[in-house]
């Protein structure tokens, strides 16, 4: 896919982006066994899985994914996660998505979890673009821009991670 535009993040920017949220996740969960990473399909999941990757290098604590699927034309339809809510009853979750524009997708994928105990919610995206309709906001974040309305941000999870503004 050939992306063009004004690169924010390069392929290096963004690992060293992914290792230090990490650590600040492990920081705010640093006596947890077991902390569930939740990303937000596509793109989410995929930097979810990233961070997944940095936090097992840095703590014996078992790290799982969770996938969550949300329909972002229909969000009112219902999200489907990869693990069963048993499995994340009272335990740490972190909510994961690329980007962070209006915040609808990380709203609703926030209201799926309020239906479920957790022991501690976090939410961290790689690019934060502060043109928020709903008050959420990013616990952990690679990245905040000022940018207008009609720019448009494309994370490009490949070989070369890279992070567009259009």
């Amino acid at each position: 896919m050939t992306v063009t535009g004004n690169i924010i993040l390069n392929h290096q920017q963004i690992q060293h982006k992914t290792r230090r949220i990490a650590y600040q996740i492990l920081e705010s969960n640093v006596n947890e066994e077991e902390i569930i990473i939740a990303g937000i399909a596509d793109n989410g999941f995929v930097f979810s899985q990233k961070i997944k990757t940095e936090l097992e290098k840095i703590t014996d604590a078992t790290i799982t994914l969770c996938e969550v699927v949300i329909d972002k034309l229909n969000p009112l339809n219902p999200i489907r996660t990869s693990l069963e809510i048993t499995d994340y009853i009272n335990k740490p979750l972190v909510l994961v998505d690329d980007v962070l524009n209006s915040g609808t997708t990380l709203i609703y994928g926030v209201k799926h979890f309020l239906d479920v105990p957790l022991k501690n919610f976090k939410t961290a995206v790689l690019v934060n673009r502060n043109h928020k309709k709903y008050p959420i906001k990013a616990d952990f974040k690679g990245i905040s821009l000022s940018t207008s309305i009609q720019e448009h941000i494309d994370v490009v999870f490949a070989e070369e991670d890279t992070a567009y503004l259009i």
